[in-house]
């Protein structure tokens, strides 16, 4: 087991150039994930998908990629992180090549099946590697900075190189840009980056490994499909199956001797209180930013571009955030920033809330920006503490954890908080005067504002009244959506402080993990 440097020594500029390859590595995992949004069309027209075959290209990279994380952060505690990482790398590199030539949709779906298989490596993998680098504790929260700003700026930029490289080329090439990545990835790690393996771990339990996705999937698959359609009674089916799965994963796992996921993490307080603010905060940002960037264009009325140039303050925020973060953590300590973040992001969402109420444009930003100063170092510290409370020979089983929650945070939020609008939306519509509508117009202005708008588009002339209730109807949804992110944010500081405190941790000690 080999370590780059000593605990409290100063990283040298090997370490630094190795953490600016972890984390280029890291942004084009994290692009994947949305530089499909614009080339879509483009492969419709060349492919000519089925709606079914449609759906699965945009979502079985995520499905995979939240499937694996576990085995694979575990798969690199026991074989080394280092060598997990590349043999990614070389099989992401494969598979972004085979999806630039796919010729039929099933290639296609494949393709990003076994993108998100290799791309479950990188994010765990990186992350503990950044913490084998770096023993300095304030160099490392920096570290973690920036390896979080290129996650981050993956899901960014990931829709503007799409469309910049679809100006000019085939849609393959949103994938063929991962291939150079990854090989200087493959040339420069062996060099760069430590090796680090749990000595006395035994062989990976296949069972386990199967339990875990059948457990991960389909609960994953029904949220999805819930915040895409709307609760519907049969949707549950998946999500129940996978937990009735994971009640038996569970058991195995306290019954083997080196279990896949490492129960006993879970009861170290920190580690704990970490994970579920850490998850408790993509869970309320992906639901708030989903309803966000369709309140600028349903309820405002901006055009795609128009909303996205009047969102770069808040993503100036955020990438300036990423990287800034380490200091608020080296000047407060990990525990107040995880506290004080969380009381500016429910103050951020109690803005949200009211600048949503009175369709307010600049103060829907404005409340964006405040989130984005609570929410980054809060997502940030609590990674790190969730990976550095870990002892290190589980760092990437931690690290994988980590990453795993925020998979199902973000699911579960745009799942529940739509649905929660949704809920809102057709309740407040119930009393809307819609009998100049025939019976499916109406059910349809009823239920969606999307569907409403799409509607008075089509009818022309002025906007009727029932536009402009529908309009309130789903500001009002947002807007109780984000009043209730605000109190359970700060329910969930006062959680969160008692656990830290009852766990006493001590902030200088995470310095040797």
């Amino acid at each position: 087991m080999e370590v780059p440097n000593r605990i409290g020594e100063h990283a040298t500029r090997r370490e630094w150039i190795g953490l600016l390859i972890l984390s280029i590595a890291c942004l084009i995992y994290s692009m994947d994930l949305s530089v499909l949004f614009l080339a879509m069309p483009a492969i419709v027209a060349d492919l000519d998908p089925s709606a079914t075959q449609l759906l699965w290209i945009n979502d079985i990279y995520g499905f995979m990629v939240a499937g694996f994380l576990v085995t694979m952060g575990t798969l690199g505690d026991r074989i080394g992180r280092r060598k997990v990482l590349l043999i990614g790398a070389f099989f992401f590199a494969a598979a972004s090549a085979f999806a630039a030539f796919a010729t039929t949709a099933d290639m296609l779906i494949v393709a990003r099946a076994l993108l998100g298989i290799a791309g479950a490596t990188i994010a765990p993998s990186t992350l503990s590697l950044v913490v084998n680098l770096f023993r300095d504790e304030s160099e490392r929260n920096r570290a973690i900075s920036i390896w979080g700003t290129a996650f981050a700026l993956g899901g960014l930029v990931g829709p503007l190189i799409g469309g910049v490289l679809l100006e000019y080329f085939h849609w393959g090439s949103v994938f063929l840009i991962n291939v150079p990545i990854m090989a200087l990835l493959l040339a420069t790690a062996p060099f760069l980056l430590p090796e680090y393996r749990d000595e006395q771990a035994s062989r990976i339990d296949l069972l386990s490994v199967g339990l875990s996705l059948l457990t991960v999937l389909p609960i994953i698959y029904g949220f999805k499909k819930m915040a895409a359609d709307g609760f519907m009674p049969y949707q549950l089916i998946p999500i129940v199956s996978g937990l009735l799965v994971g009640y038996i994963f569970v058991r195995r796992q306290k019954a083997l001797s080196h279990p896949l996921i490492d129960l006993a993490l879970f009861k170290i307080p920190a580690f704990t209180a970490s994970l579920l603010v850490n998850l408790s905060g993509v869970f309320f940002i992906f639901g708030i930013f989903l309803f966000q960037n369709l309140y600028l264009q349903l309820v405002i009325g901006l055009t795609p571009l128009e909303a996205a140039i009047w969102s770069i303050p808040s993503s100036l925020v955020f990438t300036v955030m990423s990287f800034q973060a380490y200091r608020v953590t080296n000047h407060l300590g990990p525990v107040r920033t995880v506290l004080l973040g969380l009381v500016v992001n429910a103050a951020g969402a109690a803005c949200m809330a009211i600048a949503a109420y009175h369709s307010s444009l600049v103060g829907v930003l404005f409340s964006s920006m405040i989130i984005g100063l609570g929410f980054v170092p809060v997502i940030l510290t609590t990674t790190g503490l969730i990976v550095g409370t870990a002892p290190p020979e589980r760092a990437g089983s931690a690290s994988a954890i980590s990453e795993t929650s925020a998979e199902f945070g973000g699911a579960l939020g745009i799942a529940v908080l739509g649905s929660l609008g949704t809920f809102v939306y057709r309740m407040a519509m119930s009393s809307v005067d819609l009998s100049g509508l025939d019976g499916q117009t109406a059910l349809a202005v009823s239920s969606s504002l999307a569907s409403t708008v799409e509607i008075a588009q089509a009818l022309g002339g002025p906007a009727p009244e029932w536009l402009i209730e529908a309009r309130a109807s789903y500001a009002l949804g947002f807007a109780v959506c984000c009043a209730a992110a605000a109190v359970t944010l700060l329910l969930l500081a006062l959680v969160a402080k008692r656990v830290y405190d009852t766990a006493h941790l001590d902030e200088k000690a995470l310095q040797a993990h």
